[in-house]
């Protein structure tokens, strides 16, 4: 049997769809809001729907997995050599819909919610650190530009 396949394209308010079955029929072409998504994909039958990786992809690919579909999610850069037309958000999500039967497109793995725990404060661990040293480094030369030249790990303060 083989599956209808949808290209969705991720947004914050209304999602765009575009749906072909096996033999390359338009099923659906169009823009959606949030809160009808899962409804709209909870009354098909098992199908193939592909995204582009994005801060909300792997929420929404275990969703519809949780469906009965196969969610893929793959890289904007495996997309956009099948984008046709202006870039728009129906024309994206019909590049996905082309994109996820391509054999030569990688997917991205779909992480658990506490695999993206993890990863959120590995992130804002990551960033504090960033900001914490961007701003000594600032304090230093600020001190430097008045002639107090300090160690960077020590506690000596020499002055000119």
């Amino acid at each position: 049997m083989l599956l209808s396949i949808y290209g969705i394209d991720l947004a914050k308010h209304s999602f765009s769809i575009h749906g072909e079955d096996a033999n390359g029929n338009t099923l659906i072409h169009k823009t959606i809001s949030r809160a009808k998504v899962l409804t709209f994909f909870a009354n098909l039958p098992p199908a193939i729907v592909g995204m582009e990786a994005c801060g909300c992809s792997h929420y929404w690919a275990r969703e519809l997995t949780k469906l009965g579909h196969t969610a893929k999610i793959m890289a904007s850069k495996y997309v956009a050599p099948f984008r046709t037309g202006a870039k728009n958000d129906l024309n994206d999500a019909v590049a996905i819909c082309v994109a996820v039967t391509r054999p030569s497109t990688r997917f991205v793995k779909i992480k658990s919610a506490e695999q993206q725990s993890i990863l959120m404060l590995y992130r804002a661990r990551d960033n504090w650190v960033h900001e914490r040293t961007a701003l000594l480094n600032q304090i230093w030369a600020v001190m430097a530009e008045f002639g107090i030249i300090t160690q960077k790990y020590g506690c000596l303060v020499y002055f000119p």
